[in-house]
């Protein structure tokens, strides 16, 4: 048995920085570590965010516009911190010794936000339905809150791109492997999810506070056990050292060259004669023929040598530009999740607001948390992540010819789509109660006779549209970046929900600036059944249509990136 059947050709290393053995690291024997990690992790992580719209309302005593805005602005923060994670895993850390660090800074901001909703002192004085929170008992509060949202900047970015990792992508056989684990990582995802917004929640509505943070906090502990537990299969990608200096040099050597000119045979252009990449961890990238302007820092010139020595603020490799043009591609793709993301954001703030106003019962002696209508988009993605890999991929396969089924991009689209219909489909839910609102005189009753499992389509329709948008968009963010850039890649694609989350909490604002003029109510009031949440779901309808328009435009125009040789 040769070297190459023995270790792995993607460059991989064991926890012992050895060459990561094929039999003994890798593969899913090291992914069941990861996903039982994730698992946990997004339990926490939805076991503490799902309701935390009704905890700033009850507890912190926040109105509508207010709970939303800062339940959204904290899960676009927690979008935005992967990046911080990404730049040290691609360029010092690597993913694993980031996603143990910053795994512990999430443990002590899940204790911390257990001891605020607990400890008396800590926590709110409350008479009633009624709260007291003292500035100081804020304070501690979103502290804590945003101490989990930089913990969680480590993980986020990083451990899909690790399970990827344990997949060597110059095996025909562990690379088909690989775009199977995106929908399991996906799924396992939403079982922790699913467990958060059922029984969490309830005990949150129900038992209390204190145990609703309490038990997310143990999970989180437990996942941190999951993923040290792992360690001796796990295969680690060397860091590449900063993505963000390399990408700067092609931009400086290329504007110190305006005037040079780029030979029309592009076999002439710098690269490096031998077999392997001078980027650790990293492939050779063929070149490609857009945005040229950019191939002007791969021409040699007498001025790219002091005394002999390259310098690398003057002349970059074909590799090195095409890792610039490769995150200049993607940055369309990403700008289109953005809207996307804005419509799932809807499921923690007006989706909650909405069923706030709906009859909770269920039977005569129970009522379900409107926040626990969430599972039934985690029941809608448990149900769609398997089907399309055990069921939509092959028979797509047959007519498409493509070993994905889809294309990431096509796949991508199609949930775009079927975002569109989810908000339609919150719009009319919206119309037909204002109508019985109207028609029964209902504007000062809390809870209108109408089910709140009216609201079960549009969580479905969401469910179903992030199995093809967002595992796809992890999919695609992965395998379309350079090698040596990917947990930043990964952090790039998660910033679109930061973004989305931003979004939504503009246009709440905005909506609620312009409709409240000259003593409207407007469309969000605190009283909804005096408002019209329905234009605001047809507002997210026109703005989803018009972004799929531009994304069809965006897809035809994207070039895939190709890879040569094995990484150094």
């Amino acid at each position: 048995m040769g070297a190459d059947d023995i270790y792995t050709n993607d460059g991989t290393l064991d926890i012992h920085k050895n060459p990561a053995n094929k039999n003994k690291t890798g593969n899913w024997k090291a992914c069941r570590f990861i996903l039982g990690n994730e698992c946990c992790e997004r339990l926490a992580y939805y076991g503490m965010g799902t309701n935390l719209v009704n905890y700033l309302k009850k507890r912190l005593g926040q109105g509508n516009v207010t709970a939303s805005n800062n339940v959204t602005n904290w899960s676009g923060t927690c979008y935005i911190t992967p990046l911080i994670g990404a730049f040290l895993a691609d360029a010092y850390l690597g993913r694993y010794w980031t996603i143990a660090g910053f795994s512990i800074i999430y443990v002590f901001g899940m204790t911390l936000l257990t001891l605020s909703a607990s400890v008396p002192g800590l926590k709110p004085s409350c008479d009633g339905d009624h709260c007291h929170p003292a500035v100081g008992q804020s304070a501690v509060f979103f502290v804590a809150l945003y101490m989990i949202a930089l913990g969680t900047g480590g993980i986020k970015p990083c451990v899909s791109s690790f399970g990827a990792d344990q997949f060597d992508e110059t095996d025909d056989i562990e690379r088909k492997k690989k775009s199977s684990f995106f929908n399991w990582f996906y799924f396992s995802i939403n079982i922790g999810a699913l467990i958060a917004s059922s029984v969490l929640v309830w005990i949150q509505m129900n038992v209390g506070w204190g145990w609703g943070f309490g038990i997310p906090a143990v999970a989180m502990a437990i996942a941190v056990v999951f993923f040290f537990s792992g360690s001796r299969t796990y295969r680690l990608q060397i860091p590449g050292g900063s993505p963000l200096t390399r990408i700067f040099q092609v931009i400086v050597s290329s504007f110190r060259k305006l005037n040079v000119k780029v030979p029309t045979d592009k076999s002439l252009l710098y690269e490096t004669t031998d077999e392997e990449c001078n980027i650790r961890g990293s492939r050779k990238l063929e070149h490609t023929d857009k945005f040229k302007f950019f191939d002007k820092a791969a021409v040699e010139t007498q001025d790219d040598y002091v005394k002999g020595s390259l310098n690398p603020w003057r002349l970059c490799t074909v590799t090195q530009v095409e890792e610039l043009k490769s995150i200049i591609r993607l940055l369309p793709v990403w700008a289109s999740g953005i809207v996307f993301a804005t419509v799932y954001s809807q499921m923690s703030t007006m989706f909650v607001l909405q069923g706030n106003t709906m009859d909770q019962s269920m039977g005569p002696h129970f009522e379900i948390p409107s926040a626990s209508l969430s599972l039934f988009d985690t029941l809608s993605v448990i149900f769609w992540a398997p089907v399309y890999d055990k069921i939509i991929v092959p028979c797509a396969r047959k007519f498409t010819g493509n070993e994905r089924g889809f294309t990431q991009l096509q796949r991508m689209g199609i949930g775009l789509v079927i975002s569109i219909f989810a908000m339609v489909t919150a719009g009319i839910l919206e119309v037909v109660r204002l109508h019985i609102v109207r028609k029964n005189n209902y504007y000062d009753l809390e809870y209108i006779p109408m089910s709140i499992f009216w609201q079960v389509p549009q969580y479905f329709l969401v469910g179903c549209a992030e199995v093809f948008t967002f595992i796809g968009q992890l999919e695609f963010f992965y395998d379309q970046a350079p090698d040596a850039m990917r947990s930043l890649c990964s952090a790039l694609s998660l910033t679109t929900v930061a973004l989305g989350n931003y979004l939504s909490t503009l246009l709440v604002t905005i909506v609620s600036k312009v409709t409240t003029r000259n003593g409207k109510l407007g469309w969000i009031p605190d009283n909804l059944n005096r408002g019209h949440l329905d234009y605001f779901y047809w507002l997210l309808a026109i703005l989803s249509l018009v972004n799929f328009l531009v994304y069809l435009w965006i897809a035809k125009w994207y070039t895939y990136k190709k890879a040569t040789k094995r990484p150094h």
